[in-house]
Formats: structure tokens, C-alpha cells, sequence
């Protein structure tokens, strides 16, 4: 903290009086985000698995699947948990998990589905116990500022679909850029591009970002726009340059980095 004096004698009442707001600066600014100090937190309620999957209402069952597939492959426990076991849960409840994943679907639904108390609780388990999140597709819609109920992750930054929404293309292919390595082709799906936010991990075509990664108080978030985890059968006749067990990889490598909350390569 910095005090700039200028033509004012400094008398011992006035170090008493700076001394005096610097110490309400100190109490009232360094709290959680209803100014109770983050020491002061309870504890959190331990889970017997490090990861809570979403998939209540709103949430795509075929992406839930997909999700819990690559999990199964990773060999990380998980419990599910519906919209109204979520808004029944609590910031210490939440705190007990590693990592919570909110897939693609509808957000729009998903923020619908949750009481406005619910989102708060989620941005507190992330910003004061620590909470990871991984929001792919609706998840980082919902994760991001959204007047939908969004979680609102970002301090006020909310993401806008891909441009290729805009040309009437909802599902197809997308080649995404990486700083050091292949690109990859993967399955995009009504998907937001990540303007505004976070470090960028992965580029769409046009140069905006596909996938990024950044703190949220003590909690690591990682947003996909596109889906990595999509199986074989999303594929379709759609043409796809990269194999389907490499974007597979990949999505388990993107779950793994926010689970231990460890940044991957960004631009």
C-alpha cells in the first residue's frame, strides 16, 4: 500500500490516523468475498473420490458418458451429481473435491437448473477451498460470466460462440493450434471461442482461442470450447485428419493438468 503526503505536516496525530486506515485496509481487503477472512473458513468435508461430475439438467447424457469414459481410462474416481443434489450442496461440501467438471449440453438450461445460491457456492469452493473446474463446451459458458446464472469465474468476462456459428455451421471439424506441438483435429459442437480470459492454451482456425487455462482465486480452471473427449461414434461420416485415440489422449491429458492444477504450454 502506498500513501503519497504532500504539503502536510506530519504530527504524531496524523501517524496515528494513517496508521489507523491502514489497518482497516488490512482486515477489510484481504477477505473471502463477504469479507470473512479466508483462515477463517470451516474446513472442508473431505470426498471419498477427487472429482464431482455435473449431470443434471442441461448436461448432455452423450457427452456425461464420453466424460466418464476418459475418467474410466485415467483411472480417477468420480461421483455425479443432478441439479438438485448440487443445490443441496455446500462451499465445504464442494471444498472436499479436487476437481469439478461440467460438460457440454445447454447451458442456458444448466444455469436454470441452479439456484442463484448454488453458483455462488461453486465460486467459493473454487476461489476460497481451492476448487479446480473444468468447463468443456456449456460448462465454460456456464463457468464464465453469463446472466444465465453463470458461475461467473472470469470477474465479468463471458465468451461468445466461434465465428463459424455465425455462418450457420453447428457441428464439424476444427483443426486447433497448439505453441509446441501438432495441431490437432477434433469435434466442435455450438462451442464458444475463449476471448478475454486466461492464458491460451489451443487456437481455433482463426486465430481465437480454443481452449485456456488461469486462476480463479486458489482454484485452477481450464475451458474448452471444443470437445476432445468426443468418442468414435460423434464422428459420422464428418472427414477427421487426427485419430480419434489422439484427441482421446489429449482430453485426458487436459483433465489430468486440472485435476493437479498443473498449467499446460500456452501462446
Amino acid at each position: 500500500m502506498r500513501f503519497c503526503i504532500s504539503r502536510v505536516a506530519i504530527t504524531p496525530r496524523l501517524i496515528l490516523v494513517v496508521a489507523s486506515l491502514v489497518a482497516l485496509l488490512t482486515f477489510t481487503g484481504c477477505g473471502s468475498r463477504s469479507g470473512q477472512m479466508t483462515a477463517g473458513l470451516p474446513p472442508p468435508i473431505p470426498s471419498a473420490e477427487p472429482v464431482l461430475l455435473f449431470n443434471g439438467t442441461g448436461a448432455s447424457s452423450s457427452d456425461v458418458a464420453a466424460v466418464e469414459a476418459v475418467l474410466g481410462t485415467l483411472g480417477v474416481g468420480y461421483k455425479t451429481a443432478d441439479s438438485s443434489q448440487l443445490n443441496a450442496m455446500s462451499e465445504q461440501q464442494l471444498g472436499g473435491y479436487k476437481l469439478m467438471i461440467v460438460p457440454g449440453g445447454n447451458s442456458i438450461t444448466i444455469g436454470g437448473s441452479l439456484t442463484g445460491e448454488t453458483t455462488s457456492v461453486i465460486r467459493g469452493a473454487v476461489d476460497d477451498y481451492g476448487l479446480h473446474y473444468l468447463g468443456i463446451c456449456a460448462g465454460a459458458f456456464f463457468g464464465g460470466y453469463s446472466i444465465y446464472n453463470g458461475v461467473d469465474l472470469t470477474a465479468g468476462v463471458w465468451f461468445n460462440f466461434y465465428a463459424d456459428e455465425n455462418k450457420g455451421i453447428h457441428v464439424e471439424p476444427v483443426e486447433i493450434s497448439f505453441p509446441g506441438s501438432a495441431p490437432l483435429d477434433v469435434y466442435w459442437q455450438d462451442g464458444p471461442q475463449l476471448s478475454g480470459w486466461g492464458a491460451v492454451v489451443a487456437k481455433f482456425p482463426d486465430g481465437t482461442p480454443a481452449i485456456v487455462e488461469g486462476q480463479s482465486g486458489k482454484g485452477f480452471v481450464i475451458f474448452t470450447g471444443v470437445h476432445l473427449e468426443a468418442p468414435e461414434s460423434w464422428r459420422g461420416s464428418m472427414p477427421f485428419t487426427t485419430p480419434v485415440a489422439v484427441d482421446l489422449a489429449y482430453a485426458g491429458t487436459v483433465i489430468q493438468a486440472t485435476l493437479k492444477g498443473t498449467p499446460l504450454p500456452h501462446f
